[in-house]
């Protein structure tokens, strides 16, 4: 059997480094032919001495130096820099797919390149489809190109829906594990710290995505990515609270049959399955065991948790108003990383800068660059003047 060659966007992250988990349990199947980085060059690094990819590729090019001195000792493994060097390393001919795990904006154009270049695409960057998801799935419908699931929610509803071939869907129900503020008051989240944030209940995720679970703007994200992945308007997909994290998500058919995917909270379940689908193979890790779990399942607090409120506004607004959120929401969640802004001034910023941005119902891929600047700036002012 040839070995499918793996680039991954983001191998020192979270989905990364959990995927080069997956290739080490199947050696026979997988190789990874590039890993991409942003900052963190020494774990780089030293996943390129465990996995002898054909190159690395750092996005920093102040990190080139740096890097390169790093893998001196491998003068086999081509060192690039630059975000330019990643949209072009996932052309290259040996690749067989794409794992798109950058985390924000800066996945969108490599993803794009990789598409084109008919690569299969597993999706983990939620930001490619909640920014630009009309411009991609046309993309992908042009080139010819798949895209399979990475997240263990729209994974969850993939795996719901093979075999259904053209049965209709009714609902999707979406869970969210309601993160660690789950039963705060309005009064005790004025005042919870980054320290607080970052102590989610259930998923051992990196510091961005862990905020926007917390604040469930993560949520709204990926009720925006299933709009696009499956076809279901967003009335039609329903946010269910499921603090066990045991379903990942289910699907009603329209004769009201559901059907879900349960397992313990593993990315690597989902990322394998993206890789091997339609094939499971055999993963070592622990094992559902029901008698010990029960389930639980709640409506979403839409006042106290506005940012998921804030993205049905603007999957229903359409055009470049996602790209809009998604600008305001990197910036407000680095502010609250770096302590520069409360819990609540979140959502609040967001919705202003929705208010301000300019509206275009039908952007181009250089009206998305132009709004995601335009977006930030709005953010970033809104923030010093607070």
């Amino acid at each position: 059997m040839k070995k499918q060659q793996i680039c991954i966007l983001g191998s020192t992250g979270s989905i990364g480094t959990q995927a080069l988990d997956v290739i080490a349990q199947h050696p026979d199947r997988y190789e990874a032919y590039a890993l991409t980085a942003n900052n963190n060059v020494e774990l780089l690094a030293r996943q390129a001495h465990r996995f002898h990819p054909a190159a690395v590729i750092t996005a920093r090019k102040d990190k080139y130096d740096e890097l390169k001195s790093l893998m001196q000792d491998l003068p086999d493994v081509k060192v690039y820099a630059g975000a330019d060097a990643l949209e072009q390393i996932v052309e290259a001919d040996p690749i067989d797919m794409v794992l798109a795990s950058m985390v924000g904006f800066a996945g969108l154009k490599p993803t794009i390149a990789a598409i084109k270049a008919r690569k299969k695409i597993c999706l983990a960057n939620k930001e490619t489809l909640v920014v630009a998801g009309e411009l991609i799935c046309g993309l992908a419908q042009q080139y010819h190109t798949p895209i399979l699931p990475v997240d263990s929610e729209h994974s969850a509803i993939f795996q719901s829906l093979v075999g259904e071939d053209s049965n209709e869907i009714d609902k999707i129900l979406l869970t969210a594990s309601g993160g660690p503020f789950r039963l705060f008051t309005a009064e005790q989240m004025a005042r919870v710290t980054k320290a607080d944030a970052l102590r989610h209940p259930t998923w051992d995720m990196g510091a961005k995505i862990t905020i926007d679970s917390a604040t469930m703007m993560n949520k709204g994200f990926e009720v925006i990515e299933a709009k696009w992945l499956f076809g279901v308007p967003a009335d039609r997909i329903q946010v269910l609270v499921h603090p066990q994290s045991i379903v990942h998500s289910a699907v009603q058919f329209r004769d009201g049959a559901v059907k879900a995917q349960l397992g313990v909270p593993d990315m690597r379940l989902p990322i394998q399955y993206a890789f091997s689908f339609p094939e499971r193979l055999s993963l070592q890790g622990e094992r559902l065991d029901l008698f010990r779990h029960r389930l639980e399942f709640f409506e979403p607090d839409m006042q106290k948790f506005r940012c998921l409120q804030l993205a049905y506004d603007a999957i229903a607004r359409g055009g470049n108003m996602p790209c809009i959120m998604n600008a305001a929401n990197e910036v407000v969640n680095r502010a609250f990383l770096e302590e520069r802004c409360s819990f609540p001034q979140m959502a609040d910023v967001i919705a202003e800068t929705m208010q301000r941005a300019t509206f275009v119902k039908q952007p181009t891929i250089e009206a998305y660059m132009h709004t995601d600047a335009e977006a930030r700036r709005i953010a970033a002012d809104l923030l010093f003047n607070s």
